[in-house]
């Protein structure tokens, strides 16, 4: 027996999810999708492992909240894959959750109705059928993965996984990677610590066995094989930028000296644009002067997008949010995207 003054002091409420198996069930994977998904894991490995000379770029907003204005700028961004796909393969920035210093928006699945009811299992269903939505356009997803039960929910609607730099350097999240479908990138630590992320490639690679949940829904002992597919996410730290040549040149010592093959991305926001939007263009260009000059590690790149630069804050009247505009960290426009990504096709075609 469960005594009231023991256990679950400080929790007011339990309240049911669907299963993982329910949810499926109701919003089930497309074939169109599917091909989707499979393709777009299959392409991002083959650039991995050096098959596809490909840069890979996970672009889109820093956060997803509208799934109207989300799937207009998927659209567009399925056209533009059509125009760069001789030297790039644009994946889908698709987050839901937000991770915050103190407190703030949590992301769409736990809070869809942005007035803290925390509808998490209205937030869930929505956040997997805006997946499906834009896995049917054609276009390869990513996320970031920080709640680990999650993927049981949606992992199958994704191509790539992230790693935040809060997270990276969790234990929790590295035994979850080792067991996800994905390549995952781990970000360096908010300080800029490169190692924090090498240490997770090293231990998502090897088998784990932790806590999770089944399709089902029931508590379960989760065994995994090990993820090959681990790599570096730079994205700057402690105030500072990361991406210049001698950054890369450090990070490709680090992961020689611990026998790991010189993967890395580049992340054109947070501390390597110094937070500021604007500045992530510069970020990208300098990326890929490093490609086009023969560097061999640089395989992707990470970019904070969406219809409307800038962000804007959630006001208690929801009609008056700005559509296409983000209500977490600053974008670039679209405008600004498309030039960007044209750009550096043109550069890209020169590469050695």
């Amino acid at each position: 027996m469960i005594s009231p003054d023991i256990e679950n002091i400080n929790v007011t409420s339990f309240a049911p999810m669907p299963s993982p198996e329910a949810l499926h069930g109701k919003l089930p994977l497309t074939d169109s999708a599917s091909e989707t998904v499979m393709k777009g894991r299959e392409a991002l490995r083959n650039i991995i492992d050096r098959k596809d000379k490909r840069l890979f770029v996970v672009v889109g907003p820093c956060s997803i909240h509208d799934p109207v204005a989300g799937l207009d700028y998927a659209r567009r961004l399925k056209a533009l894959q059509a125009e760069v796909a001789d030297t790039m393969l644009l994946v889908m920035r698709v987050y839901f959750e937000k991770p915050r210093t103190t407190t703030g928006w949590k992301g769409y699945i736990n809070d869809p109705d942005m007035d803290d009811s925390f509808r998490v299992n209205v937030g869930m269903e929505k956040a997997r059928q805006f997946l499906l939505d834009v896995c049917e356009l054609g276009l390869p997803t990513a996320t970031e993965a920080l709640d680990p039960i999650s993927p049981q929910y949606l992992g199958d609607l994704i191509a790539w996984t992230a790693i935040g730099a809060r997270t990276t350097e969790s234990q929790t999240h590295r035994e979850m990677s080792s067991g996800l479908s994905t390549p995952v990138g781990f970000k360096n630590g908010t300080d800029g610590d490169i190692s924090i992320a090498i240490n997770a490639i090293l231990s998502s690679a090897h088998p784990h066995a932790f806590l999770g949940i089944n399709a089902q829904g029931n508590v379960s002992i989760v065994r995994t094989r090990g993820n090959a597919y681990g790599h570096v996410v730079l994205r700057g730290g402690d105030g500072r930028p990361n991406y210049d040549s001698v950054s890369i040149a450090i990070a490709e010592q680090a992961l020689a000296k611990a026998k790991l093959p010189a993967n890395l991305v580049v992340d054109c926001s947070h501390a390597n644009s110094y937070k500021k939007p604007e500045l992530q263009p510069l970020v990208m260009g300098d990326v890929i002067h490093q490609v086009v000059q023969g560097n061999q590690s640089l395989v992707g790149v990470m970019i904070e997008s969406n219809i409307v630069g800038g962000n804007q804050k959630i006001p208690a009247d929801l009609s008056q949010l700005k559509y296409g505009c983000s209500v977490t960290d600053g974008c670039i426009d679209w405008e600004t995207t498309e030039t960007m990504l044209r750009d550096a096709h043109q550069q890209l075609l020169k590469r050695p």
